[in-house]
């Protein structure tokens, strides 16, 4: 699988999805994908950023992780993308990025891109199936292949369950209620095994 190329995009406010995508990258590591590990451009207004220290934190944290951009959306095979939920959707930051690559669906280069999702949210009711499902909506105008982690592995019974894709409860701290790891690295194996199936078959 050493030819598949992974781009896992993030956006991340409190560290958690930021988290995610690095655990999503070592486990596509381990199948011998090449893997970008990308953040989507902050929006929020650094006025509203300085009065959040957790905010702050990450924004540091991140500070050197490259900014997605279409052409990245072009390299890769397939693509994981990590948001916190925002009122049952997908963050505006992570909106607007989908919106700009309007000239990449165009022209067909996002057909077949092999595409899965994860996110977090408060609690496990807070929007988490909502906010996946509300990116994969995008992903089918994109005639891009949606591949869910579904049941496919005991870990993800540990993880919540979530057939969706991996998602994890945030408590008041920061700190994630679910030990989510094994069942992302299980969903990035997963997502890299299928990018191979479709590039090989389309040789």
């Amino acid at each position: 699988m050493a030819n598949v190329k992974l781009a896992v995009i993030f956006y991340s406010m409190g560290g958690t999805n930021y988290q995610l995508a690095k655990w999503a990258e070592e486990g596509a590591k381990e199948t011998g994908a090449e893997v970008k590990v990308l953040k989507v451009e902050e929006l929020a207004p650094e006025s509203i950023i300085q009065k959040n220290e957790v905010w702050k934190k990450t924004v540091e944290a991140t500070k050197d992780v490259p900014i997605a951009t279409g052409d990245d959306i072009e390299w890769a095979d397939a693509i994981i993308f990590s948001v916190p939920t925002r009122f049952g959707n997908m963050p505006s930051q992570m909106k607007q990025f989908l919106d700009i690559q309007g000239g990449l669906w165009a022209t067909g280069k996002t057909v077949n891109k092999v595409v899965s999702a994860m996110t977090s949210a408060q609690n496990p009711h807070g929007g988490q199936e909502a906010t996946i499902l509300s990116l994969y909506t995008s992903m089918m105008h994109w005639g891009a292949i949606i591949v869910p982690p579904g049941y496919t592995d005991q870990v993800l019974f540990g993880a919540g369950g979530n057939p969706y894709g991996t998602s994890v409860s945030v408590d008041q701290n920061g700190k994630m209620i679910e030990d989510v790891q094994a069942a992302v690295k299980h969903q990035a194996k997963r997502t890299v095994t299928v990018a191979e199936w479709v590039k090989r078959g389309n040789q």
